[in-house]
């Protein structure tokens, strides 16, 4: 792994990528993207966390951008989503935007929920790859198209209750409380099921009691299989 540069406020990058070729390319690509940014890669998920604890990311560049990392989800030595969620709670100064060749909603949901800044794949032509990477300068989430609009169907269609069984809303649970209960399902936490739905932690803790309360259960595991038996996972 080659280190970056320790003379901050100079921008950091970081790619996280195990097939060479393709993190080859993604250092190309992100270096056309933002000039003079400071490039480090790691091939493994252990490296990745090794260079994010070494290096001083506490504060943004000197011009006020914030370091990026491409973070690829399927390394050698484990999954992407816990570098992301330690970039995203330790590290604000720093932007993780996933990289990846996985489109389903289990990782999209499962990154955002973690922290991710971004979700781009990387079968797109490296100018499309630059000008997604360019959004994050102008305070706009960096998309593949066909991620964007997987997320606006998700969330435009599957909260209204389209397409559940009849179990799913014979408790008299709310769109949202379906979402809850389909999230907790997941595994996901109160924090990272907040995420996904841009609400505060505070608000999808309610939502979680009243699940709780009108399915007669009191934990986490009770709710997964409610959620199971529900046919919400």
């Amino acid at each position: 792994m080659v280190s970056a540069s320790q003379n901050l406020p100079k921008r950091l990058g970081l790619v996280v990528e195990d097939q060479a070729d393709t993190r080859a390319w993604l250092v190309r690509m992100l270096a056309k993207a933002f000039d003079g940014i400071d490039i480090s890669e790691a091939a493994t998920r252990r490296a990745a966390f090794e260079w994010v604890r070494s290096q001083p990311l506490a504060q943004a560049a000197a011009d006020g951008s914030r370091h990026v990392a491409l973070i690829d989800l399927g390394l050698p030595d484990g999954s992407g989503i816990d570098l992301i969620r330690e970039v995203s709670e330790k590290y604000p100064a720093v932007l993780p935007v996933v990289t990846t060749i996985y489109d389903d909603e289990g990782h999209l949901f499962e990154a955002i929920a973690a922290g991710a800044q971004g979700y781009l794949l990387k079968d797109q032509h490296g100018d499309a790859l630059v000008g997604y990477l360019h959004r994050i300068d102008l305070g706009e989430p960096p998309l593949s198209p066909s991620i964007a609009l997987r997320m606006l169907k998700h969330f435009s269609q599957r909260p209204l209750g389209a397409n559940l069984s009849p179990l799913a809303t014979e408790a008299n649970l709310t769109a949202r409380e379906i979402d809850v209960l389909r999230l907790m399902g997941r595994g996901l936490r109160t924090g990272e099921a907040a995420r996904v739905l841009g609400l505060t932690p505070h608000t999808v803790a309610g939502y979680v009691k009243t699940v709780y309360r009108k399915l007669n259960i009191s934990s986490r595991a009770e709710a997964a299989i409610e959620a199971v038996r529900r046919g919400l996972v």
